[in-house]
């Protein structure tokens, strides 16, 4: 199919983009990569009377580090990150999250704002990003807000995007150097939307966890104190310390009614916990 007709803008900064968004009052889209909203608008699933071009914003291309984080800019390629093109503050956790996504053709030209603003539960960013601790930073004419990754991504295709906003970057903590990684996820083959997708971060030197449960259909399960996953406390044990039944209750307390679809789940938390280790 082809889309339907539309106007079509390509701002020359980030003010005049968010002029035109504001002046939209909704009915406009945004698209920087386009690898979600393209297929969207063949299929006629949007169908938007303004589509607002920002892959050619400078502002939106710039990843730098200030104090103690990364700001990135809402136009940075999974590839530009997969390549090491952008800071590394994470000890190449998210080189290795960017370099799992779908397929190098996707890499080349989809944006990690792009990404979150679409909040697909099976993006790669949406779980990997809130276990980092990561923030996104939005803006309007009326100025900039600041919200956790956790707290933007409200459910499957849905954020706390106002209209008018748009997704300026994303600042992630640099992180720390006790501070140990995992990140899972299990895709029938490679490429393909996950089925599941854990990611943690353990500190054992602070007794500190969070662990995320992605691709739900839902917004993320994230556990910002994820000590009771093993029993209570956080140590350089913590592998063995894992409880599988905790999980377990945490995935039908989320409503998940399989008991495969929570047995994935669950062996894919376990894995990251193992990566971790």
């Amino acid at each position: 199919m082809k889309a339907a007709p539309f106007a079509y803008e390509r701002p020359s900064d980030l003010n005049a983009a968010v002029a035109l968004i504001a002046e939209a009052d909704g009915a406009a889209k945004i698209i920087a990569g386009g690898q979600s909203l393209g297929p969207m608008l063949n299929l006629r699933l949007v169908q938007p009377e303004l589509i607002i071009d920002i892959a050619g914003l400078a502002e939106l291309k710039q990843a730098g580090r200030s104090g103690d984080e990364l700001l990135i800019g809402a136009c940075i390629t999974h590839g530009d990150i997969e390549d090491g093109r952008i800071p590394d503050v994470t000890r190449s956790a998210m080189r290795c999250v960017a370099g799992a996504i779908a397929y190098r053709a996707v890499r080349n030209r989809g944006t990690i704002g792009g990404s979150l603003s679409h909040a697909d539960p099976a993006a790669d960013w949406v779980s990997a990003l809130p276990a980092l601790g990561a923030k996104v930073r939005l803006r309007s004419i009326n100025g900039v807000r600041d919200l956790a990754v956790e707290h933007f991504i409200r459910g499957a295709l849905e954020t706390a995007l106002q209209p008018g906003e748009i997704v300026e970057a994303v600042r992630v903590p640099v992180m720390r150097p006790s501070a140990r990684w995992g990140y899972v996820k299990a895709c029938r083959k490679p490429g393909e939307f996950a089925h599941a997708i854990a990611a943690v971060m353990i500190d054992p030197e602070r007794g500190a966890a969070c662990a995320v449960i992605g691709a739900i259909e839902a917004a993320p399960i994230v556990l910002r104190d994820a000590a009771s996953l093993f029993g209570g406390s956080v140590t350089g044990n913590f592998r063995r310390q894992f409880d599988a039944r905790v999980a377990e209750a945490l995935l039908v307390e989320a409503g998940l009614a399989n008991a495969a679809d929570r047995h994935i789940h669950v062996a894919v938390l376990r894995r990251a916990i193992d990566e971790a280790a």
